[in-house]
């Protein structure tokens, strides 16, 4: 077993794995150095892929319980089994941390199972998890791709059994009468949604006046109404200073974003969801001469090159969104740069979802954005409501909707909100990765009756050549 390996990868997740398989790929020998005792990181362990079972699960609920009448479906004595639905999360989460496995020893990188900490800019000590310690050197690079934690709130204490993060609430053991949400972002929102279908009151504190701070805001008036509808309850502008924990609940305190009176409010569990934090915990950065900028995060240059040379940062340890597939894109395009090709990234084609019912999807720029930078630009919307297959489906709720330059009519951005709009935003990210226009989706005949077209009628609506609104 060789000590020695071209490029070291500090971090098994979305990140780590990927720049793994691809530097053996280019010819180079790997290891991946990682804690938990599964690969995949937060994203597939207590993440992405568990909250996205949970999400359909739990939609399907929702649908057998309350949707299915007006196609002339009527099902009567609905029963949850919540330790299945759990299961059957935790089958699908083990499934996909196997195959994570399978890829590295397929692709002979070799997975070092412990804790990593830099001795010298080309040699790591690695705490093995069975006891013990083992020394690592790197000739190429050694890449940080160590993720993020939960961002935590002062004077309150997530024990992950009645004040949890998202780890805790994918697990539950009972669905609680009532849960404060407190954050209303992605996690919150999301997590809030599988909680309130399976019966919970569910409670969403925001810090700020809306949800989604970075969604533009049409989409985001839209959704916050859709989400009452379904019963999520949300409290604007306020903090939460408190959580105290007491027999039978927890006696949460708010007050005013501003400043003002404090007040009470009684919950079953909490929910921390204010955001994640870069976690390089234990790394010793300072020992190689790195120092993190004010958010935590390790500044990087062109190709992802830290302040200490062969030292490469990659994923949710620095600048970007803290998405799975853009820290994927980190981690190829890294090791890619290592071998001398393109290591270019451009975050603007990162598309977003958030896996609420309907979906919301985004790529490039918000109006606001536009407004801001004073670029002129188009926009043009199509809602569902005229969209055939949305019509047969029976689900019309939300629009799409194109911002383009004014001069060029080149893309700038695309916003859905509706079914299937995680699925159907793919064709707007082609499109403006080719840096297509709005002409350009106009121009592609769709299939009818599909929820794509809703892509080609927002074009034609910014383009003036609206024919179904």
């Amino acid at each position: 077993m060789s000590d020695s390996f071209d490029i070291i990868v500090i971090g098994g997740g979305t990140a780590g794995y990927p720049a793994a398989i691809r530097a053996s790929q280019l010819g180079m020998s790997v290891a991946c150095v990682e804690r938990r005792p599964t690969l995949g990181g937060t994203c597939l362990n207590v993440g992405c892929i568990p909250s996205k079972a949970l999400l359909h699960s739990t939609e399907l609920f929702a649908d057998v319980s309350e949707g299915l009448e007006e196609h002339g479906i009527g099902i009567g004595g609905v029963a949850l089994n919540l330790c299945q639905l759990i299961k059957r999360k935790d089958e699908v989460v083990a499934g996909l941390t196997k195959g994570v496995e399978q890829l590295l020893r397929k692709n002979k990188v070799e997975w070092v199972k412990g804790s990593a900490r830099f001795e010298a800019p080309d040699r790591l000590a690695i705490e093995l998890g069975e006891g013990g310690t083992r020394t690592l050197t790197a000739s190429k690079a050694i890449l940080v791709a160590t993720g993020s934690d939960v961002a935590r709130l002062p004077g309150i204490e997530i024990d992950e059994d009645r004040i949890i993060s998202n780890m805790g609430a994918l697990s539950l053991k009972k669905v609680p009468e009532h849960l404060v949400v407190i954050g209303a972002g992605y996690i919150g929102l999301e997590l809030g949604s599988v909680w309130r279908r399976l019966g919970a009151k569910v409670t969403v504190v925001e810090f700020l006046d809306g949800i989604v701070p970075n969604m533009d805001r049409e989409i985001a008036r839209h959704l916050h109404r859709l989400l009452e509808k379904q019963g999520l309850e949300f409290r604007f502008s306020t903090k939460v200073t408190g959580a105290e924990k007491r027999t039978d609940d927890l006696l949460v305190s708010l007050e005013p974003s501003k400043g003002g009176d404090t007040e009470t409010m009684a919950a079953d569990v909490v929910l921390v969801a204010v955001g994640r934090r870069p976690y390089t915990d234990g790394l010793g950065l300072e020992r190689v001469g790195i120092r993190l900028d004010e958010k935590g995060r390790i500044p990087v240059e062109t190709g992802f090159k830290t302040a200490a040379s062969g030292i490469y940062a990659i994923g949710d340890v620095i600048a970007g969104p803290m998405l799975a597939h853009k820290t994927t894109l980190d981690g190829v395009r890294c090791v890619e740069g290592i071998a001398g090709r393109d290591a270019s990234v451009d975050y603007n084609t990162v598309p977003e979802v958030i896996y609420t019912s309907p979906e919301v999807a985004s790529v490039g720029k918000t109006e606001e954005e536009l407004k801001a930078a004073g670029v002129a630009y188009k926009s043009g919307t199509f809602p569902f409501t005229a969209n055939s297959r949305a019509r047969c489906n029976g689900d019309t709720r939300g629009l799409t909707k194109i911002l383009a330059d004014a001069r060029t009519d080149q893309l700038l951005g695309v916003h859905i909100i509706g079914p299937d709009a995680g699925t159907i935003i793919h064709e707007a990210v082609l499109a403006m990765e080719f840096g297509g226009a709005s002409e350009d989706l106009a121009l592609t005949t769709h299939a009818h009756p599909t929820l794509p077209e809703s892509l080609k009628e927002a074009a034609l609506v910014l383009l003036g050549q609206g024919m179904h609104i």
